[in-house]
């Protein structure tokens, strides 16, 4: 159960053994945009959205549903669906902003579960939607509901602004989600990964 560049992941697969999670070092001179600075600052933490490449030549479509969404759950958000700037009052669309700034800073997150986003919302302590479409990403969605951090998942196939809005509100609601969400973060961020990685290295010589 290897993700790549994050080792493996121990917190969500506790039945299997391997090392825990190891993290890519933000580069020192990144800053986040004053837009999105000014827009997180602006009022309640808002909830993220993003496909990841699913939305690709349908960058319009998918950000008009999930803004019908947002309206409809009565939420703002933070979109990373391909149409940055800024989409209405209370919705921001962004390009390529390091998830493990912009995760803890949001009151949920609902993403293609790629295994990158999926740990990085495990260690921002947040509820999670997933929204999977291919490969891995079912399941990495369906091990994010059984181990009670957000509602059952909205296969991407089936995705609709009625649907994403149910689980958007289900996630900010549901005050278990939230706690267990803190409680597999904490884990997450007691680990060294990095640590485990050298002694694994170390004991090939």
């Amino acid at each position: 159960m290897r993700t790549p560049g994050h080792g493996y992941i121990r917190p969500i697969f506790p039945e299997y053994y391997g090392n825990p999670y190891w993290w890519p070092v933000r580069s020192a001179g990144w800053r986040p945009d004053p837009r999105l600075r000014d827009f997180l600052d602006s009022g309640p933490p808002p909830v993220f959205v993003g496909f990841g490449s699913q939305a690709g030549p349908r960058a319009d479509h998918y950000t008009d549903l999930a803004l019908h969404a947002l309206r409809l759950a009565g939420l703002r958000g933070v979109l990373q669906t391909g149409v940055p700037g800024t989409l209405n009052d209370d919705v921001l669309g962004v390009a390529d902003v390091p998830h493990e700034w912009l995760f803890p800073r949001m009151a949920a997150v609902a993403h293609h579960c790629g295994s990158g986003p999926t740990g990085a919302g495990l260690r921002a302590g947040v509820p999670a939607v997933g929204l999977p479409a291919l490969a891995d990403q079912p399941l990495w969605a369906s091990r994010l509901a059984a181990l009670g951090v957000g509602p059952a998942a909205v296969p991407f196939r089936r995705l609709s602004p009625e649907r994403l809005a149910a689980a958007l509100r289900a996630a900010v609601s549901e005050p278990s989600y939230a706690r267990r969400a803190a409680e597999l973060s904490e884990r997450i961020r007691a680990e060294d990964g990095g640590a485990a990685v050298v002694a694994a290295v170390n004991s090939l010589a």
